[in-house]
């Protein structure tokens, strides 16, 4: 019975900080991705939040970039590139989904009639929050806009109208606001990946879940 405690002990351990060394594991670029969909949301939320430590100068620039697995400068970027930076630790290159999927179904995208383009075009197009919601909606699950906080969960995307049809995108993470209603977001909004409790400073136009290409449990 005595040399059963140690692998108890350990077995313990593990199940008890798991979350953190997961969260650990993401912060050194790991591409595992999780093998159900809660340890997924669990493991974008941290990503995201991983992304706060990294100084972004807000640059909206059109920059040529490597296919697929591109990226503009580490110091450069938008709000889209938070998201496509947190999912690319958890493996899932969001350049390459969503550019195959505006090759084969480019009339559903709205490049035609919103930026005038009449081809996909890999270095922007998924920089591109219109683009991206699009993609989620497809490739992923379309959820309820709600005005309740609960109805929001780590892991999740969110758009938004800033005012004037200026779309924006942030990821909800694990956690929650000063009086515990809601989950914070990671977004850029001109100051750098940032997390902040601004679910509701804007009007939300998109809420989705999307896990990649594979199937999960």
């Amino acid at each position: 019975m005595e040399s059963a405690r140690p692998a108890f002990a350990a077995s313990l351990i593990k199940i008890l900080f798991s979350p953190i060394l997961a969260i650990g594991h993401l912060a050194q670029g790991s591409p595992a991705v999780p093998s159900s969909r809660e340890a997924f949301l669990l493991h974008l939320s941290a990503a995201a939040i991983e992304r706060t430590h990294h100084a972004v100068r807000y640059d909206p620039a059109y920059v040529r970039i490597p296919y697929p697995s591109g990226d503009v400068p580490a110091d450069t970027g938008v709000c889209t590139d938070e998201i496509i930076r947190s999912y690319r630790v958890l493996g899932i290159d969001l350049q390459k989904e969503v550019h195959e999927d505006m090759v084969a179904n480019f009339s559903a995208y709205p490049n035609q009639r919103r930026w005038l383009l009449g081809r996909p075009d890999s270095n922007i197009d998924h920089r591109r929050v219109p683009n991206l919601m699009t993609f989620f909606a497809r490739k992923g699950e379309s959820l309820q806009i709600s005005s309740a906080g609960g109805a929001y969960r780590p892991g999740e995307l969110v758009t938004w109208d800033l005012g004037g049809g200026v779309p924006h995108i942030g990821i909800v993470v694990d956690k929650k606001s000063a009086d515990g209603g809601r989950y914070l977001i990671v977004h850029n909004i001109g100051k750098g990946p940032q997390m902040e409790d601004v679910l509701f400073n804007w009007k939300i136009t998109g809420h989705y879940r999307y896990f990649g290409p594979q199937r999960l449990d």
